[in-house]
This record gives C-alpha cells, sequence and structure tokens, in this order.
C-alpha cells in the first residue's frame, strides 16, 4: 500500500521528464473543419501492419468514404477516399516518416458538396463481437495517437486472456498538442459512447480515462457526462512525460507494470487512445469510416495555432496556410510533438490518420547544438521510464554493436526522447536508437525470408 501510494504521489511510475507543456496556445480553442483542398494524397502505408492493396486506377471517379485501398491481411485496414474528385495517379509521394510510399492522389471536385454516399450505419448492439471488429476494420479505424495500430486487432484478445481494465488514453502528455483535449471537452458524450462499445465487445465490465491534470475541464466534462449504467473511472493523472505511454499509463491506472517483451493484455489491461475510442463511436453513428481526424496546429513558427478537423491526405503546406502560414523565423516542421515528432523536409507530405499534431519551431527552438562526448552524468538513466541504460546504448550505436544493443534490451525503448531531453552533452540518443531498431528489425527480415527461401529450396 505505502508503495502505490509513493507511485500516486510522484506521477504513477517511476522516472520520466518534465517538458514545458506548451499548450496554452491551442487548449482553448474550439476545434473547427478546414475547407477541402484542391488535391489530397493517401498513401497506402498508413498504419502499423501490411500496407493497404490499391483498388483505383488514374481518371477512376471516387466519392468522399469509397475504398481506395483494400486491407491486405488481418494487421491492415483499409484506405477511402477522404473527398470526391478524380484520381489522377497511383505513385511514390514523400511520406511523413522521411520516406516514399505509394498513394492515391485525388483531384478533388471544387463543385462537390462533399457529402458521403448513403451509407448503412452498423447496429453494434445488434452484433457480436466478431461483427463489431469486422465494422471496426471495414472503417479503417486505427490507433490516432500516433502509433495507427490497427483498432480491430486490439479488440481481439488472444484466447485465455480475459480483459480486466480498459484503459482510455487521455494523457496527452506531448507538448504543444491539444487535440484529444478537445475532444474530451466538446464531445464527451461520443467518447463514452465508444467506450461502451469497446467494453461490450471485450466483455469487459470496468473502464478507466486517464487524463492529465493539466486538463481539467476535459476530467469535469468527462465527469458530468459518464452513463448511469457504465462503470467508467475518471483518473486526474500528475502531468509528468510521458504519461501517455501505454506501459506508464497501464503502471500509473492498476499499479501493475507489464514484463518486458509483453502486451498489456499480460496484466488484464487493453489500452486504447481517446481519439480512437470517438472515432468508434463515429464509425456506429454515421457509417462513415475514417476519412478525417483532428489535428492540433501549434508552435511559434505558425502564425494562427488551431486544432481543425482536416482531411486524411491533405498536404501539410495547405493545412499550414489555412493557419496563416509559417512566421519569418519558422525553422522546422514537426508531424507530431517536439519529443517524438518526425521534422520533414517536404511539405508535400501528406497528414495520415495517425497525425495528431503539426508543430512549427522557430530558428530559437530549433538552433542546432554542438555534441559532446558522454560525461558519465547517469541523468539519461534517471530520466528513462522503462529503466534502460541509454547512455550505454548510446556507445553501442556509435560502434553499431546492434547485436549487443538487443542484449541491452534496445527493443525495450519507446523512443520517447526522455533520455536525450536531459542530456547535457547534446547526444540524440533517442534518433540513434530508433535508427537502430530499424537496422535490427530489417536484419530480422532478412532472415526470415532467407529462412523462408531455404525451406522452399527443400521442400521443391
Amino acid at each position: 500500500m505505502i508503495a502505490r501510494l509513493t507511485d500516486w504521489i510522484t506521477g504513477g511510475f517511476r522516472h520520466g521528464v518534465h517538458p514545458p507543456d506548451h499548450k496554452a496556445a491551442t487548449a482553448a480553442s474550439p476545434i473547427r473543419r478546414m475547407p477541402f483542398p484542391d488535391e489530397v494524397v493517401l498513401p497506402l502505408r498508413q498504419h502499423a501492419g501490411a500496407p493497404a492493396r490499391v483498388l483505383v486506377k488514374a481518371g477512376q471517379r471516387v466519392e468522399r468514404g469509397d475504398k481506395v485501398g483494400a486491407a491486405q491481411g488481418y494487421v491492415s485496414v483499409p484506405i477511402h477516399a477522404s473527398a470526391s474528385g478524380t484520381v489522377t495517379d497511383v505513385d511514390w509521394w514523400p511520406h511523413p516518416d522521411g520516406s516514399l510510399a505509394e498513394a492515391v492522389r485525388i483531384a478533388v471536385d471544387p463543385h462537390s458538396a462533399q457529402i458521403p454516399r448513403p451509407r448503412l450505419v452498423p447496429r453494434w448492439d445488434d452484433l457480436d463481437a466478431d461483427g463489431v471488429r469486422a465494422a471496426v476494420q471495414d472503417a479503417g479505424v486505427v490507433g490516432l495517437g500516433g502509433a495507427a495500430f490497427p483498432t480491430h486487432v486490439k479488440l481481439n484478445p488472444p484466447e485465455g486472456r480475459a480483459v480486466e481494465t480498459l484503459i482510455v488514453n487521455g494523457a496527452e502528455c506531448e507538448p504543444y498538442l491539444t487535440s484529444d483535449h478537445r475532444v474530451m471537452v466538446e464531445h464527451p458524450e461520443r467518447v463514452h459512447f465508444g467506450i461502451r462499445v469497446m467494453m461490450q465487445c471485450l466483455e469487459t465490465s470496468r473502464a478507466v480515462i486517464g487524463v492529465e491534470r493539466n486538463k481539467p475541464d476535459a476530467v469535469e466534462r468527462l465527469r458530468e457526462t459518464v452513463p448511469d449504467d457504465l462503470d467508467i473511472e475518471i483518473i486526474a493523472l500528475r502531468v509528468k512525460y510521458p504519461q501517455g505511454a501505454e506501459k506508464m499509463l497501464i503502471k500509473a491506472v492498476t499499479g501493475r507494470e507489464v514484463p518486458s517483451g509483453k502486451l498489456p493484455i499480460h496484466v488484464g489491461t487493453v489500452v486504447q487512445n481517446v481519439g480512437s475510442i470517438a472515432a468508434i463511436a463515429e464509425v456506429f453513428e454515421t457509417g462513415v469510416p475514417l476519412i478525417e481526424r483532428i489535428v492540433t496546429v501549434s508552435g511559434p513558427g505558425v502564425a494562427r495555432p488551431s486544432n481543425l478537423v482536416v482531411p486524411v491526405g491533405t498536404k501539410l503546406r495547405d493545412v499550414l496556410d489555412f493557419c496563416g502560414g509559417l512566421t519569418t523565423d519558422a525553422r522546422e516542421v514537426l508531424v507530431g510533438g517536439p519529443m517524438m515528432g518526425a521534422p520533414q523536409s517536404d511539405l508535400d507530405a501528406p497528414v495520415l490518420k495517425g497525425t495528431s499534431g503539426i508543430v512549427v519551431l522557430t530558428a530559437a527552438e530549433a538552433k542546432p547544438a554542438r555534441v559532446y562526448a558522454c560525461i558519465g552524468c547517469g541523468h539519461c538513466l534517471d530520466a528513462c521510464p522503462v529503466f534502460l541504460n541509454p547512455s550505454l546504448l548510446g556507445k553501442e550505436a556509435q560502434a553499431g554493436r546492434y547485436t549487443e544493443m538487443v542484449e541491452d534490451h534496445l527493443m525495450d525503448c519507446m523512443v520517447c526522447g526522455s533520455c536525450s531531453y536531459v542530456c547535457p552533452s547534446n547526444i540524440p540518443l533517442s534518433q540513434m536508437f530508433a535508427l537502430a531498431k530499424g537496422a535490427v528489425r530489417r536484419e530480422e527480415q532478412r532472415e526470415r525470408e532467407a529462412a523462408a527461401a531455404a525451406g522452399g529450396g527443400k521442400a521443391a
């Protein structure tokens, strides 16, 4: 009991950091809808798992909500047209992760009312769990907090694993971002409806919504609107980064720790972002698939910070132009927040389903810092929320010793950026670990392909 009380006082989990939240610019800004752009670009790779398979070709007319890409396998979701218009091309296009991705380009019809085709709205209360999961997958719903993991997979826990608690992630701990905050303030009933659907599908009777204490209006609105027949608890969490990470949130809410290499279901929980919960509700309210999302546009380098409903596939430059454009001293555009966001080299990259924010930093914030040698201060060890040794991993990364990094639990790293934030030598530890994890995964994929080829050869 004393340990649990200590955890509660310190924020629910040990370590972590306290960057300025920078949320004031948009925390009170109501969600508004931006106009449709002249063109939307829809990458077929917008989610974890297999990319969608293209279903359209150049010259084809599509209506808002029509499928342009089909799911390839179970861990995959379809892609839908976010605007009515004509497909102009299926080509490789800049992706926010810095690569090129196959994408469907649609010239938006300027005369269209942009009303989706009439659709059959699924009666969730008449569906069994498989039916709910199928409807969610068909609507293309993924995690909207950034990872974009297909939501229907989370709705299907492994056989023999009971879900004791559904945890709704309303922490939104990344600086600048307030899209989840505004969803909770403006659409709390939708959040509760989405929770109702998930609870029935997961066969659980308890849900907890974790919200950081810097969002008191969201906590109040959620508590005011809790349905009388549902066991939903709203917990105000201490403001600490990365409070919104799955494992940290589970620790803060339940006191349980997810073992290394395991998933939340191993401690009886499923965690879902609050925006994704609201998206599930919309599917069963309207039948319209996930074709738009709320995006926070903020930072000192943008003229009019805003919370916007943006059609998926809208180019970053069009969103920024709608917000008054960049300031004269703007230097860096990030997709996501400053801790985990990806710097952009091409503003033609589009908003994806997982794009929670666009943050623009000025020269003062984005000033390159000189990197010095590690001084062995230990600050990164004190900051790492999963108790890794970032200093050691950093030295191994510099030497390309990826096998040793894996042995030292590299794959447990969430790439949250806490170690980089506190490093007095300005060593880009988090970025190094992200590159190392990518190299490890590529090597594992090559080994699987080689094993499959060898097996095929023997079989022949």
